[in-house]
């Protein structure tokens, strides 16, 4: 088995987040990873449509993260952008929002989750996710950035969110959720900071690299695709 490759899938880019993604990029590409998704919010994206940056070696995916609290306006945002985007997220935060999402296979991952004192999955929910490959982000820079009671309440969420996730086998998905660049870690820090919220080790390992690796071929069809469950052979592929 070759080296694993990195992947943070929810990194926010000027105007949203504070640099620009050539920034954010060069530093990630430093730290190691193997390529990032630059998914601003939906509400907070570019006057124009902007160029990802290209770097020999590094992969830069365009994604977005969709905040919308009406399921009905969430589902036409999806519709919206599915077909240009590498990684579409839902920003989550209700149970409309959030079972909307869910139930929706063409969303490929559910951000924060968790509102008012739920954790924002129940079994419904979870069992919904694992149907339509829907994976829950757990997103490192809420935990970096709170103290006392706020954090505790976040692990606990946390905590009781992977109990669900572990019991349906719904997919995880590992990001920095960067506003800047000072938000961005290691892959090696990312997957301690995993460990260390309750993660187990593979859990994170996955995470980080093989289900963003799933999403990005569930995505990117190869040449023969023709739609789902359906791909054209040609030549030495059919042997």
């Amino acid at each position: 088995m070759g080296k694993p490759k990195f992947y943070d899938f929810c990194v926010h880019a000027a105007p949203d987040g504070d640099h620009t993604a050539t920034e954010l990029v060069s530093l990630a590409r430093h730290f190691g990873y193997s390529g990032i998704a630059v998914a601003n919010h939906s509400d907070k994206l570019p006057d124009k449509k902007s160029v990802m940056p290209s770097v020999e070696g590094f992969e830069v995916f365009r994604g977005i993260e969709l905040v919308e609290e009406n399921p009905s306006k969430l589902h036409s945002l999806i519709g919206k952008f599915r077909s240009s985007m590498d990684v579409l997220i839902v920003h989550g935060g209700s149970e409309a929002v959030n079972r909307a999402a869910l139930e929706n296979h063409r969303v490929d991952i559910l951000n924060h989750p968790a509102f008012d004192r739920s954790n924002g999955l129940n079994q419904v929910l979870a069992k919904a996710a694992a149907e339509n490959g829907v994976a829950i982000g757990i997103t490192l820079r809420p935990f970096l950035h709170s103290r006392g009671s706020r954090r505790i309440r976040l692990l606990s969420d946390l905590k009781a969110n992977l109990e669900l996730t572990r019991k349906y086998e719904v997919p995880l998905v590992l990001c920095s959720d960067a506003m800047s660049c000072f938000d961005l870690r290691s892959p090696m820090e990312t997957l301690a900071l995993a460990e260390v919220c309750g993660l187990e080790e593979d859990e994170a390992l996955d995470a980080i690299s093989t289900v963003p690796e799933r999403i990005l071929t569930k995505n990117r069809p190869g040449p023969g695709y023709v739609r789902e469950g359906i791909e054209v052979l040609e030549g030495e592929d059919l042997f």
